[in-house]
């Protein structure tokens, strides 16, 4: 799938420079281009992409803390200089656009929505949002403020792309650290979802194409995506179990959104060299993933890899029904009610989450 990435925030932009390193280093040639769009300027110095400071005229390169409402503001105000700045990150081969923000801070959370929809408005092809959930321990005001943008990204993108902090964060690790390493994870996992159709080399029997990615996000409002990989045989005939075993660590302990398992639709991409991927454990898989999600559009496929290890890439779409996601909004509807500052609370009432799921 051959896509362009805008980053909205600081996690945003940290995500899409991650996004758009992991792609050129293996080499997929998915990204069309990429853009990191800020409030704050010291947020935008250290990236290695191209950037747009906004909001230079109500908060002067400072950033909007953690107030969602002014983000949102100033992304309205700012919203066609954003998307004259993507000359050259989308193009007429672009097929998709992925909004990419941390849902928890000021100018994500707040600007990421008003983006989607101007996008919706200026674009034919798909809109989609990549959203991250704060961490349980994480400050009650991101709580209430990614409730909020997630209900408005739901509501404004084609699909949204869910990644709860707490799935991949490695405990004994520094703050910096730790989000570094969920960042990369991250890169990974969507970078092989936007690569798959991609020239790769090797050619596989059933080769994944951007149509299936997009048919499945078609399914429903949220998604997910779960990884996992193993060392492989040299012959595919030996990697029946592998593959099979792979693809539900993926589902099970590989989500980034934990607790996840139901769906509305599914994909199942088995990355791997061409001569290792069993194609009986290809069909194996697909048919336990449908299963387990109680979900009759489950596509399948190969992703040719130069690798001696077989990953397992699972899309999951329309995934209201995960219990991860509804202990989520409970939490942001608790943390409106204790949120003393004015700037998160005001206008903002607990009924606004309620319909959500």
């Amino acid at each position: 799938m051959k896509a362009a990435l805008i980053g909205v925030g600081q996690a945003g932009g940290k995500v899409t420079e991650a996004l758009l390193a992991e792609d050129r280093r293996a080499g997929y040639g998915a990204v069309r281009g990429a853009l990191a769009v800020n409030t704050a300027k010291a947020d935008l110095e250290p990236l290695d992409i191209d950037t747009i400071l906004i909001g230079q005229e109500r908060v002067k390169g400072h950033g909007v803390g953690a107030d969602n409402e002014l983000g949102a503001e100033v992304m309205q105000s700012d919203v066609r200089e954003v998307v004259g700045a993507l000359d050259g990150v989308i193009d007429a081969q672009t097929e998709a656009i992925f909004v990419v923000a941390g849902l928890g801070g000021g100018t994500g959370s707040g600007g990421a929505p008003v983006l989607v929809k101007e996008l919706q408005r200026v674009h034919e092809i798909p809109v989609y949002a990549l959203g991250i959930l704060p961490g349980r321990d994480e400050g009650g005001i991101y709580q209430a403020n990614a409730g909020r943008s997630l209900k408005t990204l739901v509501r404004e993108a084609d699909s949204t792309l869910l990644v709860d902090n707490d799935a991949w964060r490695e405990t004994g690790r520094s703050v910096t650290e730790a989000f570094d390493a969920i960042n990369e994870r991250i890169a990974r996992r969507v970078g092989i979802l936007l690569a798959a159709g991609e020239n790769v080399e090797g050619v596989g029997e059933s080769v994944v194409d951007s149509s299936e990615v997009i048919n499945t996000l078609k399914s429903g409002n949220m998604s997910a995506v779960g990884f996992a990989s193993a060392d492989a045989a040299p012959d595919a005939g030996e990697n029946v179990n592998v593959v099979t075993s792979t693809a539900r660590k993926s589902l099970l302990t590989g989500m980034s959104v934990p607790e996840t398992t139901e769906a509305g639709a599914a994909l199942v991409v088995v990355a791997g060299e061409a001569d290792r991927v069993s194609r009986k454990g290809v069909e194996k898989a697909r048919s336990w993933v449908e299963e387990e999600t109680r979900s009759m559009q489950v596509r399948g496929g190969d992703f040719p890899l130069d690798s001696d290890k077989i990953a397992v890439l699972v899309l999951l779409s329309g995934i209201s029904r995960s219990e991860r996601i509804e202990q989520f909004m409970e939490r942001a509807k608790e943390a409106s009610e204790t949120v003393e500052q004015e700037q998160a609370t005001e206008d903002f009432q607990n009924d606004e989450l309620d319909d959500l799921l």
